[in-house]
């Protein structure tokens, strides 16, 4: 009986074996069996570290503004994009890191069946946010490059994908968009802590989505063809847009590695000293007056033979002195700092210009907006309402009296304000063509308006490449996006 025990507990150990030999083979790291919810979790990070990092290698929004400028190494701060591949790394952060985890992420959230008690509303939710999330990832893209990737951009069956049309992709976007609103519905819950901006809160991407909507309308309003559509995207957006600060995207990074903020990685982690503020940017705040100079910067020459009344900004696109000149302010440098993407000032100064364009509502009323958009950087900054009050009576800020038609006042302050968001301040300089911005001495171009498409491109999907150039009037940093007519 002994050996006929033993004889079955083998034979059934065996079979057990057997059964399970399968799970040996699964790959614990495909992207297919991770949960859609750490998918986006990663993906939604990736974004918004690409949008705010100020590494060099990766992004240089703030060079190109003239916030920001270098103190040895001055390669990016005279429009240098070759050097370090700095077109590559967008291109493939945004592509690889961001909208291939977004696609991952609502295939298996679709795939993976409702429990017994989960209402089938929330599984909706988090797809119409992932989709909110492409469609900002894909202007994002189309607003730095031009015609992109975009039909055959995750398709594995595409070795060499075709680039779409930047406007065909722009307009099939804002119906993604409608979409993917339609589809938010406030009767269900989405991501909960895995969303780290709004934690799973259906009110504010309602209020997101229709932002970056009146965005994207804003953007295409110069195009003549195209009006009609800017003004019905504008106008069924604005009213449901951001309403307060509280509403800005604002990624919560943490205390510790690797979840901090990539500012903190870059200017305090290195050791290093590579940037300091511009005097294009310090000068023109100091002789408005700013109140936000003491917030964005840190008068802190380590020279103690400078006096330490006013700050000093370092020659854009030169070398210049750490020690002599104003710093950084130690706010945007610590571990834990938000990351933006979109913010209640940007949407006012937007709603300045859809009034000026009459898009929604008249001229008239885009000083009242203007008014809120200043006050809302300020008092985000840490600022006061009284600030506000005095920055604008300075008939210098005015809206009434301020130099210049209503694109020079509305550009000189979003360029400001916009400071800690450097993609959209490139942007809005790019649209409004203000503030005039001088050209560094040793630059070898123009202030780009868009990135060239990566040299990786040229050998790897040459046919698609050329195309591309061809398409929208040569592969240079000159060239206008077809939303830049003026």
């Amino acid at each position: 009986m002994k050996k006929i025990s033993l004889i079955l507990l083998a034979a059934i150990s065996i079979w057990s074996c057997s059964e399970n030999i399968e799970d040996l083979n699964v790959n614990v790291k495909d992207p297919s069996n991770v949960p859609g919810e750490a998918l986006f979790t990663s993906a939604q990070k990736s974004l918004v570290d690409q949008m705010v990092n100020t590494n060099v290698n990766n992004n240089i929004f703030r060079l190109l503004n003239q916030y920001w400028t270098e103190t040895v190494y001055t390669d990016e701060s005279n429009y240098d994009l070759v050097t370090r591949t700095i077109p590559e790394q967008h291109w493939q952060f945004l592509y690889k890191d961001v909208l291939k985890d977004l696609d991952q992420s609502a295939k298996n959230i679709t795939n993976t069946p409702l429990g017994l008690t989960e209402n089938p509303l929330d599984k909706q939710n988090k797809l119409a946010i992932i989709e909110i999330l492409n469609v900002y990832t894909y202007s994002v893209l189309v607003d730095t490059f031009g015609n992109v990737p975009y039909t055959q951009a995750l398709n594995l069956n595409y070795k060499t994908p075709k680039y779409d049309d930047a406007l065909t992709i722009y307009k099939d976007l804002i119906g993604r968009l409608n979409k993917a609103i339609a589809n938010l519905n406030t009767g269900g819950k989405s991501f909960g802590g895995s969303d780290r901006m709004y934690s799973g809160d259906i009110t504010k991407w309602l209020k997101f989505a229709n932002t970056l909507k009146l965005r994207m309308g804003i953007t295409i309003s110069d195009i003549p063809s195209e009006s009609a559509l800017a003004q019905a995207t504008v106008s069924s957006a604005a009213p449901f847009v951001f309403e307060s600060n509280l509403d800005n995207a604002d990624l919560k990074y943490l205390t510790a590695t690797p979840n901090t903020n990539p500012l903190y990685v870059d200017l305090v982690a290195s050791g290093r000293s590579d940037f300091v503020p511009t005097s294009t940017l310090i000068d023109a705040m100091q002789t408005l007056e700013d109140p936000r100079l003491a917030k964005y910067f840190d008068s802190n020459q380590d020279d103690p033979s400078t006096p330490q009344i006013e700050y000093i900004g370092g020659e854009n696109g030169a070398s210049n002195s750490f020690a002599n000149t104003t710093h950084i302010t130690p706010t945007v440098q610590v571990p834990d700092y938000p990351g933006t993407i979109l913010d209640y000032a940007e949407t006012q100064f937007l709603l300045a210009e859809a009034a000026e364009r009459s898009l929604y509502g008249t001229p008239a009323d885009a000083e009242s907006h203007y008014n809120a958009a200043i006050t809302a950087s300020i008092l985000d900054w840490g600022g006061t309402a009284a600030d506000a009050t005095t920055y604008l009576a300075n008939p210098a800020v005015a809206y009434t009296t301020a130099t210049g038609t209503w694109k020079q006042k509305i550009g000189t302050q979003s360029w400001i304000a916009t400071y800690n968001s450097p993609f959209e301040g490139w942007s809005s300089y790019r649209r409004l063509d203000f503030p005039v911005l001088a050209t560094p001495a040793d630059a070898v171009s123009v202030l780009p308006l868009r990135y060239t498409y990566p040299i990786i491109e040229q050998s790897l999907n040459k046919a698609s490449y050329t195309e591309a150039s061809s398409a929208i009037g040569g592969d240079a940093v000159a060239t206008k996006l077809f939303w830049d007519k003026f």
